[in-house]
């Protein structure tokens, strides 16, 4: 099955809210736990129409069957000394993983970084996610670092790794 990859739309905001919510509850990966999220489909529309307006982030969708099955949220600065760069945010529903889903959402970014002279993209992981960074390192992405304990999960803390990729200025 083929997803289609686009620029997210304000009118997605309620659908692109349950795909969040949806992988809140599907992987340990995502920062908010099941539960924690509390925006309204409103407020999502009007955080989804701040960022369109902004010419430095985007997020990018999977659309499969009629739904979104991913995204790729890139988040960027206006100020001088960082704007150089943004930072990633990623989730892809368990049904369509494996599927090249993530390898086709990168790609999008980087069309869309290039076009905006972005040189530096970049993200955090949680270190025993095996198949994202198998995805960052496919995409061209380097361990840059190691977060110590950055991340608690139920009763255990769990190290995140800084990755990124620098584009050609």
């Amino acid at each position: 099955m083929r997803a289609r990859i686009r620029n997210i739309k304000e009118d997605d905001a309620e659908r692109y809210l349950n795909l969040c919510l949806r992988l809140d509850r599907e992987t340990e990966f995502m920062l908010l736990a099941p539960g924690e999220r509390r925006t309204t489909p409103e407020e999502q529309r009007q955080k989804l129409a701040s960022l369109l307006a902004s010419e430095v982030s985007m997020i990018f969708v999977a659309e499969a069957e009629g739904k979104l099955v991913g995204y790729l949220g890139a988040f960027g600065s206006d100020l001088k000394r960082n704007g150089h760069s943004v930072y990633l945010v990623v989730g892809i529903l368990q049904a369509y993983s494996g599927q090249g889903i993530g390898t086709a959402l990168f790609g999008e970014l980087e069309s869309w970084a290039r076009k905006r002279g972005l040189h530096r993209l970049e993200l955090t992981v949680m270190a025993h996610n095996e198949a994202a960074i198998a995805l960052y390192k496919k995409a061209g992405f380097e361990i840059e670092g190691v977060k110590r304990d950055s991340i608690r999960l139920d009763d255990r803390y769990v190290d995140e790794l800084y990755m990124s990729k620098l584009l050609p200025a």
